[in-house]
């Protein structure tokens, strides 16, 4: 089943965070990872958002979301991403109907 990593982010180094930024799209290659949302414009129509950046990105399935965080590839990029923000990182199963 298809699933999501969901992630919100308040971005405190915008240069270190545009280096992870040029990091991130080949580590998701191999498992199946794609851009669905990658920051751009945000309303909260109900309640606040903690962070102000909006990050979604499409996978297989869980397992694959879960092998692209603990991966090598994703190695570096992750301990940038955190010494350049803070965040939060979710992943869903999506619905099939």
């Amino acid at each position: 089943m298809t699933a999501y990593m969901i992630a919100q982010v308040n971005v405190t180094d915008p240069e270190k965070f545009e280096e992870y930024r040029a990091l991130v799209p080949a580590t998701l290659e191999k498992y199946g990872g794609r851009f669905i949302v990658r920051g751009g414009e945000t309303a909260a129509l109900e309640g606040e958002m903690p962070y102000p950046r909006l990050v979604v990105i499409e996978f297989p399935d869980m397992d694959a979301i879960k092998r692209w965080h603990a991966s090598e590839e994703y190695a570096k990029p992750i301990q940038m991403r955190q010494a350049a923000s803070d965040s939060v990182l979710v992943a869903v199963d999506g619905y099939d109907g």
